[in-house]
């Protein structure tokens, strides 16, 4: 190719000649973002260094340093070693694998990408879905020598699952089985068998060398019998989703009400599928307030339209209700539920626990979601459906959820930006988990609240008195249940209707089932707390004895009960103390290995960091200390 026709010598040239003109047509150039991934050493980082390289995206400082690293720490001898253009991270270079997602940035003449460079090992899966999860097309790369491997299955598998529509096969190191044609059938063959099993219908299959630089950027004459598109060329004409998503209804979630003055009210956000354009009608979900579109409002002056990926401020030709985390819609609505069933990967050291109250992020949505069960979990090397309870760091499982309110969405498949989420741990804000929404339950549809006119207040009023959850946590033997039978007995003598719900006696009934694991734990105390809000709902003063060893699940409890009905009394007890006053011989029999999951031996407990009250049983007597509960319950609002 000369140097008349070369794309990257026609961009030094216009830059050359007039830089306006080069950053106004680099400006309007589209954007892909894509992945490459693939199994351990099949090339990926050389591959892209290779990209990179050869699309002279390499400053000369960098290339000087690319050459010192090569000598210094390569795998080539004395040759480039491509695959430190991307592996970052010094444990990277030393063992000469990926560990972390790398993000690189270039461009030809044609278009603007993004890529990312994702690690191959089971152990880094979190890694691979979080590059995935902006993709637009996967690179999946396959060893000529070795052909389709677990891992090859895996990504390609999470590659679907993300919702990636565009799938290059790259097969790679043609250069180390001579190029034979044989060896590349085969294996588009193999793959294709398996790629319809996990539903991704086409796929475009690239025989390269990374490392030689064959059809990358120009077909090579050692693959004659190849006439398909280079590697450069698919990733510059692939349609992109954008493009896709602009044929579609048009969407907005509304991220931000723009009132900078008392003259102009805007709805901010960034369009995700479909168009607009003055005067269209739209619709605000959750809710049926309808209005048509006034101006589109950008930073550069207003629109006459605008579509999908473009972020601007919508006004309204009536004043209509709308707020963050609701959605513009026109044509047809999208759904609105509280309760689905997702595809939930897992990213977090501590287990995922079904009944745990995690904080969810989905569009403009932060709310509070619960894992109500696991259907099954799925074995990604295999893709067989596993039974379980639990999903531990980068499992993936098929999960009911439910939210704390109803919102709008749509599956992930049809429109990944309404359909898409992450839980959010709510003590440390880590991102624990990331998931997609295949469809509303049907109860969620089908279950509305029915309206009861003897409500709580009415309750409450017959019985003279002020709900309250009363709320004891604390160590084994540590005193709850005498405290708390000595706290209903008082309130009894005063006149107050109560119920003791006691750890020991609900595990005959209600949570017979369950056993001693954190996920039973967790479940257990969502199934009381459930409970103790409905008998609050009846007017009682409800007094719980728990050892509740999770703060999440105290705090979910709390959350159940309106402001200031919430009562949390740490029993503090040393564990030495409780353990010389265990009458039943828990902490003996655990310690010799009797019994496992006793809290405060095999089994963490986590203290209450602001209790209503706090109790220390090294100063107070039994008695004293239900007089000062009683006292805190009776005292906190008029009973």
């Amino acid at each position: 190719m000369s140097a008349a026709t070369d794309p990257v010598y026609r961009t030094e040239a216009l830059i050359a000649e007039d830089i306006d003109a080069y950053l106004e047509q680099h400006q309007h150039k589209t954007m892909l973002r894509f992945i490459t991934c693939g199994s351990v050493d099949d090339g990926k980082s050389t591959l892209i260094g290779r990209l990179l390289y050869d699309s002279k995206m390499i400053f000369e400082d960098q290339l000087a340093s690319l050459e010192a690293d090569s000598k210094r720490v390569g795998t080539q001898g004395e040759a480039i070693d491509f695959a430190l253009l991307v592996d970052g991270l010094a444990a990277e270079r030393e063992q000469g694998i990926t560990i972390d997602v790398a993000y690189r940035f270039f461009a030809t003449e044609v278009r603007k990408f993004i890529v990312a460079d994702t690690p191959g090992h089971e152990q880094y899966t979190r890694n691979m879905v979080t590059g995935a999860s902006t993709a637009q097309l996967a690179v999946i790369l396959i060893d000529a020598r070795k052909g389709i491997l677990t891992q090859t299955r895996r990504h390609s598998f999470l590659a679907k699952l993300v919702g990636i529509r565009h799938v290059l096969l790259a097969i790679n190191k043609m250069d180390l089985v001579g190029y034979e044609q044989a060896v590349f059938d085969r294996i588009v063959a193999d793959y294709r068998a398996f790629a319809q099993q996990i539903g991704i219908e086409d796929f475009v299959a690239v025989p390269v060398s990374g490392l030689m630089g064959d059809n990358i950027i120009a077909l090579s004459e050692a693959t004659p019998w190849y006439q398909g598109p280079t590697l450069l060329h698919h990733l510059e004409t692939v349609e992109l989703d954008e493009q896709a998503s602009a044929a579609q209804p048009f969407r907005m979630p509304v991220q931000w009400v723009n009132r900078p003055n008392l003259d102009f009210r805007g709805f901010s956000g960034q369009i995700v599928s479909g168009r607009v354009r003055p005067g269209d009608a739209v619709k605000v979900q959750p809710g049926a307030q309808g209005s048509t579109i006034a101006r589109i409002v950008t930073l550069d002056g207003d629109l006459e339209a605008a579509h999908a990926g473009q972020s601007v401020t919508l006004t309204l030709n009536d004043e209509i209700d709308c707020s963050r985390g609701q959605v513009i819609v026109a044509e047809h609505p999208v759904e609105v539920a509280d309760q689905f069933e997702v595809t939930l990967v897992w990213m977090a050291e501590e287990p995922m626990l079904p009944g745990r109250a995690y904080l969810m992020k989905i569009g403009t949505n932060l709310l509070t979601a619960t894992v109500t069960s696991q259907k099954y979990q799925i074995n990604i090397n295999s893709l067989a459906h596993e039974p379980g309870k639990t999903l531990e760091l980068n499992g993936i499982g098929v999960c009911n959820i439910a939210t704390d309110r109803a919102i709008p969405f749509e599956a992930y498949e049809q429109t990944p930006d309404l359909g898409g989420f992450i839980l959010i741990d709510r003590f440390t804000n880590a991102t624990i988990g990331a998931g997609m929404i295949h469809f509303a339950l049907r109860r969620s549809h089908n279950l509305p609240w029915q309206h009861i006119e003897v409500d709580r207040a009415a309750h409450a009023a017959m019985k003279q008195q002020q709900p309250r959850l009363i709320w004891l946590t604390g160590l084994p033997a540590a005193g709850k249940s005498t405290i708390a039978n000595l706290v209903e007995k008082k309130l009894h003598a005063l006149g107050r209707h109560t119920f003791l719900l006691d750890g020991r006696n609900v595990r005959h009934g209600l949570s017979q089932d369950l056993g001693f694991t954190k996920a039973d734990r967790v479940e257990n105390i969502r199934r009381v707390g459930a409970v103790a809000r409905l008998m609050t709902d009846a007017g009682l003063i409800v007094i719980c004895a728990f050892i509740s060893p999770f703060r999440s699940e105290r705090e979910q409890v709390r959350q159940l009960m309106p402001d200031g009905e919430f009562i949390e009394v740490f029993i503090d007890t040393p564990l030495s103390v409780a353990e010389a006053r265990d009458p039943e011989r828990l902490y003996e029999r655990a310690r010799a290995g009797e019994l496992k999951n006793l809290t405060g031996v095999d089994s963490p407990y986590e203290p209450p960091e602001h209790p209503e009250l706090h109790i220390d049983t090294m100063a107070l007597s039994a008695e004293e200390a239900a007089d000062q509960i009683v006292a805190r319950c009776l005292n906190s609002r008029r009973i």
